[in-house]
């Protein structure tokens, strides 16, 4: 058997029967030997007899969402290939051609693209095709380097055993995006085929919810996109700190009719401290990650947990704190010139400030830099590898 065709289902009874009926005539013209799986999801409307009756197979998946249906459709499947489709009558099930051409010369994943073969009128929410979609693909494909122009077409084909591979583990509807998503960053070979959309023909509404799944799968995005969650805004919170403190540690500037001083070298502060935690942040989520194999190994990890060794960390976290101490003594000194009277605050925190902001990123670098050998206490060192 070559093709299954693959249903997810939760109370379908409306339209069930006619996606069948066009995917088995898709079959019986094409000369492709496959089956219709129907994944039922605990219907209570009949949708499982409709399935029987019209000659699919029905497997039975008892946890509960879009995701966890089809993957127990897909660790069903019989075939070599499988094309899925939501039962609701709108995507096109009578040509499918495309995918299936497409799954013979190679390719690990076919995603249809509803942008370029036609969206029919009422069949997607304006809110669904000018801002989710968009902005949804638009963030994988800045995120991932994906080719792909529709992230979240429903019918889309692929090699059973390649997505297997992939092991996904979202039961939700953000299933799709982790599909799309695992399966280029593991070098998946990808391909694009125009689909058409059709409006639902069900009476009742979609089981797809907005903005909650929108939420999710954007959540999805940033947290396997430790760069972009992490790694850049730290950076940028880095720098303007940076900036900040050089530029204020003379004195006081002008800025037009402001005037920066001493609160703003303080919030300067905190941003290189807050950044710096980011960029932690960024190295520990992208190591724990590829250890637990939710993303694929990384030469540049390879590269940095390398040289960023404990006993490094730990002397240039012992540097700065000793250099923060410093300050800190240095200040207190100049105090008790002044018989530990009154101060001038403007040039005291110009002291204290940079020194404080030493001592906290010396102690977050410490911690920081155990906090990492713990997480690769179970790896071996290269030289130990046979």
């Amino acid at each position: 058997m070559e093709l299954t065709i693959l249903m997810p289902c939760l109370n379908e009874a409306e339209t069930l029967a006619v996606c069948i009926t066009k995917a088995k005539a898709f079959l019986a013209r094409s000369g492709v030997e496959g089956e219709v799986l129907v994944a039922d999801n605990g219907s209570s409307d009949g949708s499982r007899e409709i399935a029987r009756a019209q000659g699919a197979r029905v497997v039975a998946v008892a946890v509960k969402g879009y995701g966890a249906a089809l993957m127990g459709g897909i660790r069903a499947a019989r075939s070599r290939y499988i094309i899925m489709g939501d039962a609701d009558d709108s995507y096109d099930f009578l040509n499918l051609e495309p995918f299936v051409e497409k799954l013979r010369q190679g390719y690990g994943l076919v995603m249809g693209n509803r942008f370029s073969g036609g969206v029919a009128p009422g069949a997607m929410p304006p809110l669904h095709r000018y801002l989710g979609n968009p902005v949804l693909t638009g963030i994988g494909r800045l995120f991932f380097k994906s080719p792909v122009g529709d992230f979240h077409c429903g019918l889309r084909g692929f090699d059973r055993q390649v997505i297997v591979n992939l092991d996904l583990q979202t039961t939700g509807m953000e299933f799709a995006s982790e599909m799309v998503v695992k399966a280029t960053l593991h070098g998946v070979a990808i391909a694009e085929v125009p689909t058409t959309l059709s409006p639902d023909g069900r009476s009742r509404p979609p089981h797809l919810r907005s903005w909650r799944d929108g939420w999710r799968h954007l959540r999805f995005l940033l947290l396997f996109s430790p760069r972009w969650l992490f790694l850049y805004p730290g950076l940028v919170l880095m720098a303007v700190g940076l900036l900040g403190m050089l530029v204020l540690l003379p004195g006081q500037r002008h800025l037009f009719n402001l005037t920066l001083d001493i609160h703003t070298l303080l919030y300067a502060g905190a941003a290189i401290n807050l950044g710096a935690q980011a960029v932690c942040f960024a190295l520990f989520a992208k190591v724990y990650t590829i250890q637990k194999g939710l993303l694929p190994a990384d030469s540049r990890i390879e590269q940095v947990t390398s040289k960023v060794t404990l006993e490094r960390g730990l002397i240039f976290g012992a540097l700065l704190i000793v250099a923060g101490l410093g300050g800190s003594l240095y200040a207190v000194l100049r105090w008790g010139h002044t018989g530990f009277g009154p101060l001038n605050a403007a040039d005291t925190m110009r002291l204290t400030i940079p020194s404080v902001t030493a001592i906290i990123f010396g102690m977050q670098t410490v911690f920081a830099s155990f906090f990492l050998s713990a997480l690769l206490l179970g790896r071996r060192a290269p030289e130990d590898r046979s």
